[in-house]
């Protein structure tokens, strides 16, 4: 089992054109889209993230990571597990990632960048799983 800090939680759906980002918080184990980050430079990346960090003080960041539905990793694997060990150097905050294959399919009704939808499905099953962690049955 995991343990996290309680508190507000930023979740990152990576993305080399986009990162989505959601907003949640562990007492409610709640979550939302808060924004699109386009990102179409590192630079541009890290300031969105860095300007999400100075409003929210998040307590944890959580970031997605795709694989294939067999759960090998796909071409944006590598680059997502990067970008969570940037995240925790750069803020010194703990990061959590989360086996994200399916949240995009989840959230693609109708919208064309649903970056931050796809961060809020992945805060809400990090926080489904941490549950099941702290309460497995028996």
């Amino acid at each position: 089992m995991q343990q996290h800090p309680e508190g507000v939680v930023l979740a990152f759906d990576f993305g080399l054109a986009r990162t989505g980002v959601a907003v949640g918080n562990t007492l409610t184990r709640s979550a939302r889209a808060l924004a699109i980050l386009d990102a179409t430079t590192n630079d541009a990346r890290w300031r969105g993230v860095a300007a999400l960090v100075e409003e929210w003080h998040p307590a944890f960041l959580v970031v997605g990571v795709p694989r294939m539905g067999d759960g090998t990793p796909s071409t944006l694997t590598a680059r997502c597990e990067r970008f969570a060990r940037q995240l925790g150097g750069r803020f010194r905050l703990k990061v959590f990632t989360v086996d994200e294959r399916f949240s995009s399919v989840e959230v693609a009704q109708g919208r064309e960048h649903i970056d931050d939808e796809a961060a809020r499905v992945i805060l809400e099953q990090f926080f489904s799983e941490s549950a099941a962690a702290d309460h497995p049955q028996e």
